[in-house]
């Protein structure tokens, strides 16, 4: 519990770190872009900022001191944008490119930026959504939840990238993990903090009731257990992989219901109930499937019996010392 609320109080205090993002504007940038950028890029607290500029011509424009990152909307590209890019990698300032219509390589070469940070599509709002949000989470990492949580166009991203982090740690801890039955509390507290990264991501109050709602469910391993006794009982002798596998999936699972019950509208507490319902129902299949097990199990049982129960009618002493065989095509025959 308590491990679980300073987790909390972490992401409480990255989600509350200022943001600031400086915009350039080519004089030939399409409104389109323009407007998706505007549309998204819009604060939702005050500890965000956003400042927008016009680069003149052959002139290298100043971006503010604090600014975190640049996205520069980029048009034909041959306005002389060169010489301010060329001041802000100096500056090693995370700067993204973004234009509409255009070859991302030969866009690259024509405002000497690296391809990596040059972004192109035919949909303003798809590339804002997309390529721009997931370079957001790559290139500012300890200001990852702040991001997410002022511009929500960024949520998707970062909350997906912390479950696939997650996921790939229980992978490991669940295939390497020698003493049975302790990477089960490893797994599920590594589960608990992904579901606060994503909460935190998506705005959601981090209190101590949530926190301790939290720690009642999650911190009982229960879809990690429901689905690790369904799959162990039916895969023996694999138990490293099995464990290995249901540590990524399990995780994976758990934080992609997550990210879809939070866009929908669902708070912390509703997202809960809505893992509760569905680790219920992967318990009851696993009771359905170990009785089906059973009956087949049950029934191969059975099968040898009567089969045992033929051969025994079949064979008939003749005498203290030996047997007949009665065969289907054959007379019977003494030794």
């Amino acid at each position: 519990m308590r491990a679980l609320w300073n987790h909390s109080q972490k992401m409480l205090e990255a989600r509350d770190l200022p943001v600031r993002i400086a915009i350039l504007v080519e004089l030939d940038a399409p409104d389109e872009l323009l407007d998706a950028v505007r549309e998204e890029l819009r604060p939702k607290t005050a500890k965000a900022f956003v400042d927008v500029a016009v680069i003149e011509p052959g002139s290298v424009m100043r971006v503010d001191s604090t600014a975190d990152a640049v996205v520069a909307l980029v048009g034909s590209g041959t306005n002389d944008v060169s010489p301010t890019l060329h001041e802000l990698n100096r500056k090693s300032l995370p700067t993204a490119v973004l234009s509409l219509h255009a070859d991302c390589a030969e866009l690259s070469r024509r405002v000497d930026h690296p391809e990596n940070d040059v972004m192109t599509g035919d949909d303003a709002r798809e590339l804002v959504l997309g390529p721009l949000a997931e370079w957001m989470m790559a290139r500012l990492p300890a200001k990852r939840v702040a991001v997410a949580h002022n511009f929500a166009f960024a949520r998707r991203a970062v909350a997906k990238e912390a479950v696939k982090s997650t996921a790939w740690q229980n992978a490991a801890i669940g295939a390497i993990t020698i003493l049975p039955g302790t990477d089960m509390p490893i797994m599920t507290a590594n589960q608990a903090k992904m579901l606060l990264q994503i909460a935190a991501a998506y705005g959601e109050p981090l209190g101590y009731d949530r926190v301790k709602e939290l720690t009642a469910i999650v911190g009982g391993g229960f879809l990690f257990r429901a689905v690790a006794r369904q799959l162990l009982d039916f895969v023996p002798g694999f138990g490293w992989a099995i464990k290995g596998v249901i540590g990524y999936s399990g995780t994976l699972a758990m934080g992609e219901a997550a990210i879809r019950y939070f866009e929908q509208g669902a708070d912390l507490t509703g997202v809960l109930a809505h893992l509760r319902e569905e680790a219920t129902k992967v318990s009851s299949r696993a009771k359905e499937l170990a009785a089906d097990r059973g009956a087949r199990t049950d029934a191969k049982r059975a099968h040898k019996a009567a089969l045992a129960i033929e051969r025994a009618e079949r064979v008939r002493p003749t005498s203290e010392d030996g047997y007949i065989v009665v065969r289907e095509s054959t007379e019977p025959r003494g030794d």
